[in-house]
């Protein structure tokens, strides 16, 4: 598979064009550097987020050795601590316990309630961005808004928030294919720290309770063991570092399309009623998660290839989002794309908690950036991530 190469700098600009001869050339492949099996048609990797026979971990049902895996490295262990007891990697009966309780601070009326607050606190940062004649549209809008909402959905202090884009960058790079020793290394590090931080945090939480998601966690851990202190320490984290990441990947990188496409641009800014299928659209063309893993845990077989318990597959979001058996013209930007079955947010019982408030979010950046910003425009070619999981850029230099 010589296009599908995420050490390429070529590939990473628009790995696109490597999606579409891998889509032309079958249904699964087997990618030997990373030892995975690729999927990347938007009906299979549909199926497989769904599918029982995969999981996130395979510890609900099998050791290492009899699963065929060598256990992590002893060193990482701190990593794994706050990973691995977190909602994303657990299966049921686990699994559905804790997103139980996560839930109720994300129920659609919960979420409503946030849209002043998320349009105030967007229109503030924008105004700020406005009054200095232009900037870095990651570091003036896209990263604060985010971290900002979740931390005080979480009763994190408004001081210690510059503390969680680090942690939260440290530790997402683990899920890049083959991270390297220091990679791991900076991600124990921000492991070790985020978890003190956040244990503490709990410590005082439970001495002087207030209405934030940690002391409803804290509540349902002491009424009766519904939740370890482990689960608690890593569904935080979870939360803290997932509900703003895409978020701020999607701003960027939705931004970076729209500058690049002025004319739906410049049909966004004649009609705002595009906002909420241009969040769609800009979500499903240019997709903030690239990729997303699960283990066999059972055999499954794929356009004929029967891939084995044990194995890893690799389910290529960004390809299923320009698959053109379900998009029109897959690889137009069209802001008025109406049937749009995108799986950014994934799918089946991992779906993303947090969608509803993410979507808030991003309309309410866009709405505040073309209210206050109409000219608002490139100032530089902007870095892209040398990242191929997480999809983002270094900086968006905007002028206004």
């Amino acid at each position: 598979m010589p296009a599908f190469d995420p050490r390429s700098p070529d590939f990473l600009a628009d790995p696109y064009p490597a999606y579409a001869e891998l889509r032309a050339r079958g249904r699964a492949h087997y990618y030997a550097p990373s030892d995975q099996w690729l999927v990347p048609h938007h009906a299979d990797v549909s199926a497989l987020l769904r599918d029982r026979r995969l999981g996130r971990s395979y510890g609900h049902r099998f050791t290492h050795e009899e699963f065929g895996r060598t256990a992590p490295p002893a060193g990482h262990e701190p990593f794994h601590e706050l990973n691995d007891h977190g909602m994303l990697e657990l299966e049921p009966p686990d699994h559905t316990r804790i997103r139980r309780l996560v839930s109720k601070a994300f129920t659609p009326r919960t979420v409503e309630q946030l849209q002043p607050y998320v349009r105030k606190l967007a229109a503030e940062l924008v105004g700020r961005l406005v009054d200095e004649g232009g900037g870095d549209l990651l570091t003036a809008v896209a990263e604060p808004l985010p971290v900002a909402v979740i931390a005080e959905m979480l009763g994190v202090p408004e001081e210690d928030r510059p503390l969680l884009r680090p942690w939260s960058a440290a530790i997402c790079a683990m899920y890049e294919l083959n991270p390297p020793e220091e990679t791991a290394r900076q991600a124990v590090t921000a492991s070790l720290e985020f978890s003190t931080y956040l244990r503490g945090l709990i410590t005082a939480r439970r001495e002087k309770p207030g209405t934030d998601l940690i002391s409803g966690l804290i509540a349902a851990h002491d009424e009766g063991g519904r939740l370890t202190e482990a689960e608690m320490v890593a569904t935080c984290a979870l939360l803290l570092n997932a509900g703003h990441e895409a978020t701020v990947n999607s701003t960027v990188n939705g931004w970076h399309a729209l500058f690049r496409h002025p004319e739906q641009l410049a049909a966004l800014r004649a009609d705002r009623s595009l906002l909420p299928t241009a969040v769609e659209e800009l979500m499903r063309y240019d997709t903030p998660l690239q990729l997303f893993e699960r283990w066999v845990l059972d055999p499954v077989e794929i356009g004929g290839t029967t891939i084995p318990r044990g194995a890893e597959v690799a389910l290529l979001f960004g390809s299923a989002n320009h698959d053109p058996a379900v998009f029109a013209a897959p690889d137009t930007l069209d802001l008025g794309r109406r049937d749009n079955p995108h799986i950014s947010f994934s799918a089946g019982i991992h779906y993303c908690i947090g969608a509803p408030l993410a979507r808030i979010e991003l309309a309410a950046s866009m709405a505040a950036l073309l209210d206050q910003a109409p000219g608002l425009g490139p100032a530089a070619e902007p870095v892209r991530k040398p990242n191929f999981v997480i999809r983002g850029l270094e900086e968006l230099p905007v002028v206004v």
